[in-house]
């Protein structure tokens, strides 16, 4: 996959030839040309219809002249392999090691640093993909932008789609309610531009840390540090001095002018709509950093897995750590790819009445981005959706199982509550109750036994 051997860990690289080697499997190498202009997200979505999730590597894509590696973070087990533990186990670790946050080490230089262009930049060279065709554009969508606290030196990363503007500029869409929004704020009340690096490509578990869900002030690459075990390894950028990673693949360093905004989308989004709502900023680009080999390490947009996983993951487990401390009899919790990020699976052991409804209220107002929580009984498997109806189809009854909250803050990209700033939700009380009277029916393992023997002599 590499011109040269992988040669550190940090380098996703290093992840890539490892991975393949382990687990052969769920890696599919395509090496006849494809199209940079929406043939990845096609793949993608074709094999889902075979229930297939493999990690992507294309290595003949038109437009582009680079290898093309997409869809890591397309399935949760490979998410938990990274951790080196079990699917079941990925919350629990996930928590454990991003609490052993590590402050990162810099270095003078590193693969990222091979090729540094300042002067005549143009960004029409940098490899993109068009995503849908609904899409503007070809769009950047694994592009983490780190900004630091200009007294703290705090770093703050989150991910933001981007689109070329011009030769030197990006159109980008920021979040109004996160940290980058406000460190712009922040900037603008200086009189300043935002000084920022965005990274193009790196290792999987840095890019995991970029989705946590920390205080402002926090870095999310001490995160990084606890998730792989070691400090980040680190150079500055040239202009600006911000702390990226060294065996990154492309970094453009620049600034957000909190005066400028320029058009920008209409993009496919997590919901699964193509979305032009945005924040219209403009991300000036003074420098270009990138290995002289870079390959373009892509996120699949819309509602895939991959989109929906790499957000989610962070999220998820903190909640699930959130509601099994305070409500011990939660035996586990699960975001369906089908609710994209609105929807939520609670299992639980309910010890008196009304403790379904109690968790799911502490769900419901943990979790800014949920509207609709369902809970079952703890036998009931939460990451089948076929099983969480059945029990709503069976356990529910409207009039008495329903709990609907209004006038919340919600999602700026859900297409349902477009042109109002607010969302209800609601809590789906599809455990069996007390007064429940009904015997699963039930086949004996016995029987079982006996297909499953004649099932493998005649196959």
């Amino acid at each position: 996959m590499d011109k040269r051997a992988p040669h550190d860990s940090q380098d996703v690289r290093h992840f890539l030839a490892a991975y393949a080697a382990a687990h052969p499997e769920d890696v599919l190498t395509v090496e006849e040309p494809v199209s940079d202009d929406q043939d990845v997200s096609a793949f993608i979505w074709a094999l889902k219809e075979q229930n297939r999730s493999p990690l992507l590597h294309f290595r003949k894509v038109g437009g582009i002249g680079v290898e093309v590696v997409s869809n890591i973070f397309g399935s949760r087990q490979r998410i938990a392999r990274m951790f080196g533990v079990e699917e079941g186990q990925l919350h629990e670790a996930y928590q454990a090691r991003s609490r052993e946050e590590v402050k990162p080490v810099e270095l003078r230089d590193g693969p990222v640093t091979e090729l540094v262009t300042q002067d005549g930049i143009d960004l029409s060279t940098l490899p993109m993909l068009k995503h849908f065709e609904t899409d503007r554009t070809k769009y950047i969508t694994s592009g983490v932008i780190i900004a630091e606290h200009p007294e703290t030196g705090g770093g703050n990363l989150s991910y933001h789609r981007a689109m070329i503007h011009s030769k030197n500029e990006l159109a980008t869409s920021l979040h109004s309610r996160g940290h980058l929004w406000r460190l712009l704020n922040m900037a603008k009340e200086r009189g300043e531009p935002l000084k920022v690096a965005m990274v193009i490509g790196a290792h999987p578990l840095f890019m995991i840390a970029a989705s946590a869900r920390l205080a402002f002030g926090a870095d999310e690459r001490d995160v990084a540090g606890g998730l792989l075990g070691e400090p980040l390894k680190v150079v500055r950028t040239p202009k600006h001095g911000i702390r990226v990673p060294a065996f990154a693949e492309i970094v453009l360093e620049g600034v957000i002018d909190p005066e400028a905004h320029v058009e920008e989308g209409p993009f496919g989004e997590f919901t699964g709509y193509s979305s032009d709502r945005s924040t219209n900023n403009l991300f000036r680009v003074e420098t270009v950093m990138r290995r002289s080999d870079a390959m373009l390490v892509s996120v699949a947009g819309g509602n895939s897995a991959e989109h929906l996983n790499l957000g989610r993951v962070p999220r998820e487990a903190e909640m699930v750590e959130k509601l099994k401390q305070r409500f011990p009899s939660v035996t586990a919790v699960h975001y369906p790819a089908s609710g994209t990020h609105f929807h939520a699976y609670v299992a639980l052991n309910q010890m008196r009445p009304g403790e379904a409804r109690q968790v799911m209220l502490g769900l419901l107002g943990w979790d800014a981005y949920l509207k609709t929580v369902i809970a079952v009984d703890a036998d009931v498997d939460v990451t089948r959706d076929s099983d969480v109806l059945w029990a709503l189809s069976t356990h529910f009854q409207p009039h008495r199982d329903v709990v609907i909250i209004e006038g919340l803050p919600g999602n700026a990209l859900d297409p349902s509550a477009s042109g109002i700033g607010t969302t209800s939700r609601m809590g789906l009380d599809a455990t069996r109750g007390p007064d429940f009277h009904g015997t699963l029916a039930k086949i004996s393992d016995e029987a079982f036994a006996r297909a499953r023997a004649i099932l493998g002599r005649v196959g």
